[in-house]
């Protein structure tokens, strides 16, 4: 591909757009890759290489999704470039969602910090069968959605896109989460931009109960299965015969990887999460302690385990500042809630207050 002849500048055109997937489906390599083209992500092309950041601002910080899309031999030469602009402007980098490479570009670095965020299991698709072969427990799971009428098929993305029956089934999914819609890396409205991404759904009958959409991480020839969706109808069992039936359709197209994404305070980390200065450790506990009713981190971390990784990565958050702040992770947190996650956190206490006043009404009555 030719060196870009765009200036270090953001770009949100649909033109710009085409940019990112040509570049991302030429050069994706972390997990997350695909991802900056979700919206609301904007867009950062080097001048004197084949590149994209994508990247929220917030606070003074700019949250870069996963890694720079480039050559693995530009790499360090984009990124001191976007972070000289950033510093230039008064504002600090932070990568979230950074994986090997760039632990290994930042792991001597005396002007980075990094921490740990949790790990993301990966799968050899040459070995996913014999995983079912030798685990009766996942192999019941996919009795019990069978048994019940469920089947898999993929979707054209034509057919797929804006579905209002995906839609639906994404509803019913979001009504029962505990905290208000995410952005940025767990955007969930993904079904308007479809493009690369591979759509999986889960049907009894001519009823939708659930999918999942699949993003191309292309210089690992792999997949990241980026959003497994349950309809309100979905028997036990859905969730598994779709990851199951997403894999074998990977492997059968010639993919070699797969990862179900980022598991965050993950217990299966291969990094010590010692590594974490010790104030975000204790807010990170006090998090996953409390804040269950709002987010399952240990669900989340057993549902991705039942499928018997073959590894698992850390992921982690580095920033371009010789300690990790307080102020990055509230502009991390910003990112996510597409603006004060203090409101979030208010939002999601005041929906709680509804449902059990519902509950409570309804039992007595």
């Amino acid at each position: 591909m030719p060196n870009s002849n765009f200036s270090p500048q953001l770009h949100s055109t649909s033109e710009s757009l085409q940019r990112v997937r040509e570049l991302v489906m030429a050069w994706g390599w972390n997990a997350t890759c695909y991802q900056i083209i979700n919206p609301g992500i904007q867009h950062w092309f080097p001048k004197n290489h084949d590149g994209v950041i994508g990247f929220v601002r917030y606070n003074g910080v700019r949250i870069v999704a996963g890694a720079p899309v480039c050559r693995k031999d530009d790499l360090s030469a984009i990124t001191r470039t976007f972070e000289q602009e950033a510093a230039d402007a008064g504002e600090r980098v932070c990568y979230f969602g950074a994986e090997q490479r760039l632990e290994d570009l930042f792991d001597i670095s005396a002007d980075h910090s990094m921490v740990l965020l949790g790990a993301q299991p990966t799968w050899q698709l040459q070995h996913w069968e014999q995983i079912f072969d030798n685990h009766a427990s996942l192999r019941a799971q996919l009795h019990r959605a069978r048994n019940k009428g469920i089947w898999v098929g993929e979707w054209d993305i034509h057919r797929a896109h804006c579905h209002p029956m995906l839609a639906q089934c994404l509803s019913e999914w979001l009504a029962t989460r505990g905290l208000p819609p995410l952005h940025f890396m767990v955007e969930p409205e993904t079904l308007g931009r479809l493009f690369d991404r591979r759509v999986f759904v889960a049907q009894r009958e001519k009823e939708i109960v659930g999918f999942t959409i699949a993003s191309p991480v292309p210089q690992r020839n792999g997949w990241l299965i980026e959003q497994i969706i349950r309809g309100k109808n979905a028997p036990n069992g859905t969730a598994e015969l779709m990851v199951h039936w997403t894999a074998q359709m990977l492997h059968q197209s010639g993919a070699d990887f797969m990862t179900l994404g980022l598991a965050p305070l993950s217990q299966n980390a291969p990094a010590p999460h010692s590594i974490n200065p010790l104030w975000l450790r204790a807010v990170l506990s006090a998090v996953k302690a409390h804040g269950r009713r709002f987010y399952n981190f240990d669900g989340l971390d057993s549902f991705k385990a039942k499928f018997r990784p073959h590894s698992w990565d850390p992921i982690y958050a580095i920033a371009a500042t010789p300690t990790f702040t307080p102020r990055i992770l509230y502009s991390i947190a910003s990112a996510f809630s597409a603006g004060s996650p203090l409101l979030l956190v208010l939002r999601a206490v005041a929906g709680a207050i509804r449902t059990e006043w519902k509950w409570a009404t309804h039992r007595s009555s």
